[in-house]
């Protein structure tokens, strides 16, 4: 069965809103778009490149959907624009020629060839897909779309970065409505900008326990 992985940049205080630039996302009011750009160290840059090193396709929100659409196929161009390095270009290639499932309450017109609305219905599309053969499936960014899997448990794996601030206000990697599972560390790292970088895997129901004191009531 194919895994759902979500990989995402999050603050300590879980926001993941907006981590690319200020334009990204400003809905809500969120004002600090682009919070990770001070941080993007080779330590980030590495974890990153593991991330999208094995054979993928894409599972998109579709916001998200339009802002990669407006990127990596001009990084995927030829020629590729000026000052752009050849791993980001070698990535633009993998993104513009994966499929790329898009989440949307109505169906889009897509002008990006190789994405594919998922429909009406997109958690029974999902469920299909993932029984079906394939490469894994990462959801990079698509906040609102989470939410939707988180609620119907689909996810196998998280790849986060957390970035060493806090936000205050926008949109949460862990809304409302989730259900409590239990995940380990797979790998973890640190970066030299302070940046921790995990994998966590699905581990289970929640165990709990008891810290209070034993009284022996005989």
């Amino acid at each position: 069965m194919r895994k759902i992985i979500v990989n995402t940049f999050i603050s300590l205080d879980g926001v993941m809103q907006a981590p690319g630039g200020p334009e990204e996302d400003s809905s809500g009011g969120f004002e600090l778009g682009g919070w990770v750009a001070s941080y993007f160290d080779e330590g980030v840059g590495q974890f990153m490149g593991n991330v999208f090193a094995a054979p993928f396709e894409l599972l998109l929100g579709h916001r998200t959907h339009n802002i990669f659409a407006a990127h990596w196929p001009k990084v995927a161009a030829d020629p590729p624009p000026e000052g752009v390095d050849e791993s980001e270009i070698q990535l633009a290639k993998k993104i513009d020629g994966t499929t790329r499932y898009v989440a949307s309450r109505t169906k889009p017109e897509f002008t990006w060839e190789g994405s594919e609305w998922l429909g009406d219905d997109p958690i029974s599309r999902l469920r299909a897909i993932k029984a079906s053969n394939g490469p894994d499936l990462l959801v990079p960014g698509s906040a609102d779309f989470i939410q939707t899997l988180l609620k119907a448990d689909l996810i196998d794996q998280f790849k986060l970065l957390i970035f060493p601030l806090v936000l205050g206000n926008g949109k949460r990697l862990f809304g409302s409505g989730v259900l409590p599972t239990a995940f380990h560390v797979q790998q973890a790292m640190t970066t030299d900008s302070g940046v921790i970088c995990v994998t966590y895997i699905r581990g289970g129901s929640i165990t709990t326990g008891d810290f209070s004191l034993q009284r022996d009531i005989s």
